[in-house]
């Protein structure tokens, strides 16, 4: 759901989703972090097929050495029986929607670059403006108009291109003096606070000639001017940039609800993130944001191990071993963690030091029905805006309510956020009609609390690497293919002992990524 159709203010964008085991002893390798003085044959076992896992094989086959002579093989192992980790779909009457990371912006560099190379469908921004209300758990304390009407005739007279085109333009403009005269201009202060973000993030995607590889998400941000954010918590940065209490307590709360579950307590880098994520222009893969895994893994010839858990990493001098819950044992020279440690029992030998985080839990609803009126204080369904966020209040059972899809007067598949799982009694209250429920509970980001402490990309200051270290920071599609890039240029660099630079006929992610933004 994009709220840029009611901001037309924001033109901000998101920064930031079997084999038998080898035979023989693995060629020996230096077990310091020291490049490799020579080419080698090699294999890279990788942990969580998401889209952390996928970028780091698909960055890896363009990063390092491989041939005949010296070949790398890598191996994906995946827990559950698909692809995807936290990207995924669900089906309801015959439509596919998002039911994990759903959103993706132009700007999106990494994310737009693998639509192009792999061939994937777009599905464009949606060109209706959907109304927002901002509920306080007994009134909407503030709404935007609402295109349409009780009477049939009328609204098939409003799907007319021309008086569509004219309506449209028109409540956009209503909408927009509505937020001006309720949050004034503090709403270009808040663009202002983010496009700044935005900017020193865009570092990441100079080439890699010019910039560092980090050993260190800390030093990763400070290098990018991004480190200050995550000590202080959002409230604190939007206050000071000169906000008024009153953009931040209601439509910003909105859409850190929203976004990440959270309150305007979170940290400030996270919630520069959140902000973005409400701006226009998003889009997500045709058929499901997932295919992006698949592709990456399918594309850089890697193995793929579905429905086969890593129990144990052990660290056996010159390789590691990795035993798995069906009783397989593989041999690897670099492993790389690529999903969250926090919930998983993986028992590391020797151990390793991983600051302990706390998960945000985020439940997922789908539901194919009918909201009933009486529960928000209307007289009529009708009258709902399409997009109900909430403000921070515990006695609110839900973050939002949002349509994804309306099938008829009287149906309409619904997608809601909660951060307690919803029960049936309470959705008997929330919808009149249910003819389908779906529920789906997500570790879906860490819960970020300033200031962050964050986890080593170098779990053992040898070859074994960790690319959720980076969610501390923000938590998104991009920012894990962002840090994954960065642990296939640690490997590139520390193991095979390769610089990387990128010719002159070869194009940076960037430039790659305006040429696939011209084509969607």
């Amino acid at each position: 759901m994009s709220i840029i159709h009611t901001l037309p203010l924001f033109f901000t964008f998101l920064l930031l989703s079997q084999a038998q085991p080898p035979s023989g002893a693995p060629s020996p390798s230096p077990s310091s972090g020291a490049p490799s003085p020579s080419p080698r044959s090699s294999t890279v076992c990788i942990i969580g097929a998401g889209i952390g896992g996928s970028s780091v094989a698909h960055f890896l086959r363009e990063y390092t050495p491989h041939s005949s002579d010296f070949p790398t093989k890598i191996l994906v192992f995946e827990r559950r029986t698909i692809v995807g980790g936290r990207m995924a779909t669900v089906t309801i009457a015959g439509d596919t929607f998002e039911a994990g990371a759903s959103i993706l912006h132009p700007k999106n560099f990494h994310a737009v670059n693998y639509t192009k190379i792999l061939d994937l469908k777009v599905k464009p921004p949606s060109s209706e403006s959907n109304s927002i209300g901002i509920w306080n758990g007994e009134r909407f304390v503030f709404k935007t108009v609402k295109i349409g009407s009780d009477i049939p005739l009328v609204n098939q007279l409003l799907k007319l291109p021309l008086i569509d085109y004219i309506v449209s333009n028109l409540v956009s403009l209503v909408n927009s003096v509505l937020l001006f005269f309720r949050y004034g201009f503090s709403l270009l202060k808040m663009q202002s606070f983010v496009e700044s973000a935005v900017n020193r993030f865009l570092k990441f995607y100079e080439v890699p000639g010019s910039r560092p590889v980090f050993e260190t998400v800390d030093e990763m941000l400070k290098w990018a001017g991004l480190y200050n954010l995550t000590t202080r918590t959002l409230q604190d940065e939007l206050t000071d940039v000169g906000m008024s209490p009153l953009l931040i307590n209601e439509l910003v709360t909105v859409i850190t609800r929203i976004n990440y579950g959270q309150s305007v307590l979170m940290s400030g880098l996270a919630g520069a993130v959140s902000l973005a994520g409400s701006g226009g222009g998003l889009w997500a893969i045709e058929g499901g944001n997932w295919q992006m895994a698949a592709g990456l893994i399918n594309q850089s010839d890697a193995e793929l191990h579905l429905h086969e858990e890593i129990v144990s990493i052990a660290n056996l001098g010159d390789y590691y071993e990795l035993s798995s819950t069906k009783g397989k044992s593989y041999s690897c020279e670099v492993a790389v963690v690529a999903t969250p440690l926090d919930e998983l029992n993986i028992q590391f030998t020797p151990p390793v030091s991983v600051p302990k985080r706390k998960l945000q839990h985020t439940h997922t609803t789908f539901v194919r029905g009918c909201l009933n009126p009486v529960y928000f204080g209307l007289s009529r369904a009708t009258k709902i805006p399409e997009l109900v966020g909430t403000l921070e209040d515990p006695n609110i059972p839900f973050s939002s309510i949002s349509v994804l899809k309306k099938h008829n007067e009287k149906e309409s598949t619904f997608k809601i956020f909660s951060r307690q799982p919803m029960a049936d009694t309470l959705l008997d209250k929330i919808f009149s009609a249910r003819n389908e429920t779906i529920r789906i509970d997500w570790a879906a980001y860490p819960h970020y609390k300033p200031p962050e402490i964050f986890a080593p990309f170098i779990l053992d200051g040898q070859h074994l690497y960790y690319v959720n270290a980076f969610e501390n920071a923000a938590s998104t599609m991009e920012t894990s293919a962002v840090a994954a890039e960065n642990i296939a240029r640690l490997i590139a660099s520390r193991y095979f002992g390769k610089v990387i630079a990128y010719p002159s006929n070869k194009a940076t992610a960037s430039s790659q990524a305006v040429d696939a933004h011209l084509d969607l």
